[in-house]
């Protein structure tokens, strides 16, 4: 199910600048009982990611415009629970600029239950590469280190990988954020660190915060702190929600994070 503008399209062969040179800003929307769920975080979220990537920002997108769009699509495919997958592009033939014209691509995956708990999630530290700390580390954009630590992950027999930034840091992971559960404290790294800005984890950890169910600490994490974790989470708007069960040859529990996690899919 591909639509551009807001239509079907099946040729996968049209040319824009996302495909050439990764001139594109990506960001997930979430279905659940054939609706959108925090529609509202992930639009104001599409809005920042194009300002920070300098992109001309037509009248027309505006959130009305994309839940329209969106809930059409979702009931012409008749799909109960799913993410919405929406890049915005600019073309190549458009020149870039701030003024050039945008085009958008989205595409619905379909899923058992969009806020499921997968219980099974092992990682690893990347040693071999950093990600950045700068004004586009936070949003989807695209991410070369990516794609290697996924190869490197499959070729391990991992799920995913820790990123450290250039001062030893942890950042994130391939695919989202890392939650570490310690006593009654949950640690995020900090945005500055090039932790992504996640709508679906900022909904989370506000539930959290207001039911006084831990202590939220946004801090800079050393690599040693995912080994002195009782729990750890990783949240990611494009695959979904993970506790984490190893990391190396450490073994993590689930069980406080699941309480939490069953509460906040219950406030839906």
């Amino acid at each position: 199910m591909r639509y551009i503008d807001g239509e079907k399209n099946t040729d996968m062969a049209f040319q824009n600048n996302a495909f050439l040179y990764g001139d594109a800003v990506k960001v997930h929307f979430f279905i659940k009982d054939s609706q959108l769920i925090m529609a509202e975080e992930c639009y104001f979220f599409l809005m920042a990611s194009m300002r920070k990537m300098r992109m001309n920002i037509p009248l027309s997108f505006t959130l009305e415009f994309f839940s329209e769009i969106f809930l059409t699509a979702i009931a012409e495919n008749q799909v109960q629970e799913g993410v919405i997958e929406l890049l915005v592009y600019r073309n190549r033939d458009d020149g870039v600029s701030a003024k050039t014209p945008v085009h958008f691509y989205f595409e619905i995956k379909q899923k058992d239950e969009v806020l499921k708990i997968s219980e099974k999630y092992e990682l690893d530290l990347m040693k071999e590469i950093s990600v950045n700390t700068n004004v586009l580390s936070n949003i989807k954009v695209h991410s070369p280190e990516n794609i290697y630590a996924a190869i490197y992950a499959k070729e391990n027999d991992l799920d995913d990988v820790i990123f450290l930034n250039p001062n030893k840091k942890i950042a994130r992971t391939i695919y989202g954020n890392l939650l570490l559960l310690e006593e009654n404290t949950i640690k995020i790294p900090k945005q500055t660190e090039g932790a992504y800005i996640s709508p679906l984890m900022e909904n989370f950890v506000t539930f959290v915060h207001k039911n006084n169910l831990a202590v939220i600490e946004e801090a800079e994490l050393s690599a040693f702190e995912s080994q002195k974790a009782e729990e750890i989470l990783v949240i990611s708007d494009e695959k979904g929600i993970f506790t984490v069960s190893k990391i190396r040859n450490k073994e993590f529990g689930n069980e406080r994070y699941k309480t939490m996690l069953e509460a906040w899919k219950t406030s839906f």
